[in-house]
């Protein structure tokens, strides 16, 4: 596969940089799912800190191919990465730049495709991997003013901002609650057509409205349900539920339901 090549090759090429220490494989490399659709998930820890230098990501970055375009993943809220995209092949390629101390803390346990010294080994055999899981409370404080937004939206007429705001919901909320509800990493909505079981798919397909008031109130309804489902079944008993700003939230729901059905 290209990613597998790609690969190779920057191992070949950085080999020869002694300030290199490791090279590693994340993403669908670890689980053995990538396919000619993937990107390629690569971990380059040097001795010294690369990131937060643009000019010398780039120059690692280029130093690997026919670099078409790279930018740092500000949006995603890690700095250290850049996003690259390579010609002959193209091929989407995220490089995370890291120094030993901070291959300390990590998501996932990468597959070592470099480790001059054994260093990388090292430090996976002796820390734990840890991927970051919702917050069952944090989503609870702010789930029904969410809902009242998306309400506010949709009796205003500004159905896209309202549609933008289910995509948000399913990623952050409903996706990685379903998740987790099938024992997977919770990423979203990543890979969900083929992680969930097909109940729980069609249930989370009801959630994504047409661009039409009443589609956007069907799904809202139906994000709420779910959303009560979820939160029954895997919440703790320590997360606080906030029923007040939900029983106001959903008699506010009836009220703009009510005005929809009276629309001929």
């Amino acid at each position: 596969m290209i990613q597998q090549e790609f690969a190779k090759k920057a191992k070949e090429i950085l080999q020869a940089d002694q300030a290199v220490i490791g090279l590693a494989a994340g993403g669908s490399w670890i689980t053995a799912e990538m396919d000619e659709f993937s990107d390629l998930d690569l971990v380059l820890v040097t001795r010294e800190k690369i990131a937060g230098n643009k000019e010398l990501m780039l120059d690692y970055a280029n130093r690997l191919g026919t670099l078409l375009s790279a930018f740092t993943g500000e949006h995603v809220g890690e700095p250290r990465l850049l996003i690259c995209l390579y010609d002959q092949p193209l091929l989407h390629v995220d490089i995370k730049f890291l120094t030993p101390e901070e291959f300390h803390s990590r998501v996932e346990d990468p597959v070592i495709l470099l480790d001059r010294d054994g260093q990388l080994q090292e430090i996976i055999n002796q820390t734990e991997a840890k991927f970051p899981y919702p917050d069952y409370q944090w989503i609870e404080d702010r789930f029904w003013a969410w809902i009242h937004y998306a309400l506010l939206k949709t009796g205003r007429g500004e159905y896209l901002e309202a549609l933008d705001f289910f995509g948000f919901l399913r990623m952050t909320v409903l996706g990685p609650l379903l998740q987790i509800k099938h024992d997977k990493l919770p990423k979203g909505v990543r890979r969900a057509e083929s992680q969930l079981h097909q109940h729980d798919l069609q249930t989370l397909l009801s959630t994504v409205p047409a661009y039409e008031k009443r589609s956007l109130i069907n799904a809202l309804e139906n994000a709420v349900l779910l959303y009560r489902e979820l939160r029954q079944s895997l919440f703790t008993t320590e997360t606080v539920y906030n029923y007040e700003a939900e029983k106001k939230v959903m008699l506010f729901f009836e009220d703009i339901r009510h005005q929809l059905y009276r629309v001929k």
